[in-house]
């Protein structure tokens, strides 16, 4: 049987169109933008740098996405994005500066203005308006500076503030992590203190060794301590985060190995929470709430896992997440820093591994909490990555991931 031209060139058309539409199913789609800083060697004096990767929708497996960026300086060591995802922060201890770069629809990141600081940046935050960038720093003192944001870009210095432990004015206070509330209405910053906790060196102050510092945020980005501030915290606060209802707020403790949370009272007064602290893995060194405030997950540096904990409310009390799946824990590549949940579907985890030079990536199961290791992970970066973040890709409704 013999077909006629146009008979071949219909089917012909019709396998070509058939074929396209099975590529394009085959073709992965990204939910998330995941960026990584890190270093781009291993000397202490190598440049910093920003890689860029998608995660699949499917898998929640990370590719790279776009070429990597110079962070701006060297040794970044924190990153953070305004809440509508078009501005990006790192904070580079080795020139001590904090770079402004630009988020393009696709991710692409250009480098905008900089910031020089006295003193090395340790950890950075931006209030949910987008009108202030927190900045920690000082590797002998500990400084609060906030500056003035206008559509990204870094403005002025509306307040700096020296973090001081009264009756304690001559200790030496390191700073380790900041947060502010989603309600712009504080920020909290850890710290600790050098002079009443030195392993290995001496000590000459009695003072409790581990502090939150608390400031109201008024009117013009005017900082005031709240009541009772600072609060003890543990032996070695490593970082903090706070829920996304502003009503909790909670701090890892490197040294103890524990989780420590607050309540939020009126004023922005913190409260202990009832029954703890509560145990970590070993060395915890990162944590991050899911964007529906309901479960926390811990990187653990030292035994390389992630604790996963829900949220009881309305108490806020974490209880700890029991993973069928995996009778070792949510075990990641060696010594993880940094976590972040998805924030599109708040579906995957991703730790970013300073000494194993990748990524690990987790399935967060949404009914229980409990995690599932990701296909294909870690997933290699370049030498030591000491920060995560991510954002949403793509047309994603994020009102399932909403309190």
């Amino acid at each position: 049987m013999k077909f006629s031209k146009l008979s071949q060139l219909f089917l012909v058309s019709a396998f070509g169109l058939i074929l396209a539409t099975l590529l394009t199913a085959c073709q992965l789609v990204s939910i998330d933008i995941v960026y990584v800083a890190d270093s781009a060697g291993t000397s202490a004096g190598s440049a910093g740098q920003i890689q860029t990767f998608a995660a699949d929708a499917g898998s929640g497996a990370l590719r790279t996405a776009e070429p990597i960026v110079s962070s701006g300086g060297t040794l970044p060591v924190a990153m953070a994005v305004t809440s509508d995802e078009t501005n990006l922060y790192v904070a580079n201890q080795g020139n001590k500066t904090v770079v402004h770069f630009t988020i393009a629809g696709s991710g692409v990141l250009t480098q905008k203005d900089v910031v020089t600081l006295a003193a090395a940046p340790v950890s950075i935050a931006v209030n949910s308006a987008g009108t202030y960038l927190y900045v920690i720093s000082g590797t002998t003192s500990g400084t609060l500076t906030e500056y003035a944001l206008s559509s990204g870009t870094i403005g002025s210095a509306t307040a700096t503030i020296p973090l001081v432990v009264p009756g304690y004015a001559t200790d030496t206070i390191l700073p380790t992590g900041v947060a502010a509330l989603a309600t712009n209405a504080a920020v909290y910053v850890t710290a600790v203190d050098k002079s009443a906790y030195n392993p290995g060196g001496v000590t000459t102050s009695n003072a409790n060794p581990g502090w939150i510092f608390g400031f109201s945020v008024g009117s013009g980005g005017a900082l005031t301590v709240t009541s009772g501030s600072p609060y003890q915290s543990g032996v070695k606060p490593s970082a903090l985060a706070t829920d996304p209802t502003s009503r909790f707020v909670y701090v890892t403790d490197y040294a103890s190995n524990d989780l420590i949370g607050y309540t939020v009272q009126s004023s922005n007064v913190l409260n202990f929470m009832v029954n703890g602290p509560f145990k970590t893995g070993d060395e915890p060194s990162a944590i991050t709430i899911d964007p529906r405030g309901i479960y926390i997950y811990v990187a653990n540096s030292l035994d390389n896992s992630v604790s996963a904990y829900s949220i009881a409310l309305p108490t806020g009390t974490p209880s700890t997440v029991v993973n069928a799946t995996s009778s070792s824990g949510n075990g990641t590549d060696t010594q993880p820093v940094s976590i972040v949940v998805d924030p599109a579907l708040g579906r995957y985890v991703y730790t970013a591994n300073y000494l194993g030079n990748s990524a690990s990536g987790f399935k967060l199961n949404p009914n229980t909490g409990a995690l599932e290791t990701n296909q294909a992970t870690p997933y290699p970066t370049s030498a030591n990555p000491t920060a995560i973040i991510a954002i949403p890709h793509g047309n994603h409704a994020l009102q399932t991931v909403t309190p």
